[in-house]
């Protein structure tokens, strides 16, 4: 699960539990490294930080050093996390709020202006849901109490909302970034059609067996990609055309 990444693992639950204290509800890993296809050349490190009331700015602060210092181990994708409070997950509220955030994308802002970073990152977030499903299906407790006892139900609504906003311009992104938007709209349309939620590397096979022939190259090359980290050569035309053939599909469906 967490192979060559044990340390880093061990030491944010540490460092959680010395910042938080007594209010650390539980952590929890979702995401490839939970569901078994991590690849440190294409995967992040995702985890969920629940804990009881609020945190001062001078804790998130002691929590960002500690994630810049830990994301510098990380894979090249780097660690993403929230921080959620248990009274606004249990009972779930859509969409989630969350009194911090961090993953790579934010490490320049992060080190410009921590102070300004840790006042603003707060919010609320529709993929929360999608994690919290995750976590519920296929997550680790890696910290505090069992998931079941944290997590509120998921309703289908909020976690298929949450799915299709992640997809809603797959038509241009997956140029931009096919192996995950074609894996990733594979994975939608199996839920959506056999309600299992899958990893990416998952929901390319599930396409393999579930979609026609004539578009097996093309996520044949994705899983491939998604495994070995090597790059493969798509054509904007398939990838366009894919995109368009299941976001089409996707739309009839949840219509």
């Amino acid at each position: 699960m967490m192979k060559g990444y044990e340390d880093l693992i061990n030491r944010f639950v540490s460092d959680s539990r010395e910042i938080l204290s007594d209010r650390l509800t539980g952590i929890y890993l979702h995401g490839s490294m939970a569901m078994g296809c991590f690849n440190p050349d294409k995967s992040d490190i995702d985890l969920i930080t629940v804990i009881d009331g609020d945190m001062t700015d001078g804790e998130k602060l002691r929590y960002l050093t500690m994630l810049m210092d830990l994301n510098g181990r990380a894979p090249e994708k780097g660690i993403e996390m929230s921080i959620v409070r248990f009274e606004d997950i249990c009972p779930f509220i859509y969409p989630t709020p969350y009194i911090f955030h961090f993953s790579a994308a934010h490490v320049m802002a992060a080190a410009e202006d921590p102070l300004s970073y840790v006042r603003r990152m707060k919010g609320t977030d529709r993929d929360l849901a999608a994690h919290f499903t995750v976590i519920k299906k296929r997550g680790k407790v890696l910290f505090g109490k069992p998931v079941d006892e944290v997590f509120d139900v998921i309703d289908r609504k909020y976690y298929l909302d949450s799915i299709l906003s992640d997809i809603e311009d797959a038509g241009t992104d997956i140029l931009r970034d096919p192996v995950y938007f074609i894996l990733n709209l594979l994975r939608v349309l199996a839920y959506i059609e056999d309600g299992q939620v899958l990893s990416k590397r998952e929901g390319g096979e599930w396409g393999i067996s579930h979609l026609d022939r004539r578009w097996h190259d093309l996520i044949n090359n994705a899983l491939y990609e998604y495994g070995h980290s090597v790059k493969r050569e798509y054509s904007d035309k398939d990838l366009i055309s894919f995109a368009g053939y299941m976001t089409d599909i996707i739309r009839i469906k949840t219509s």
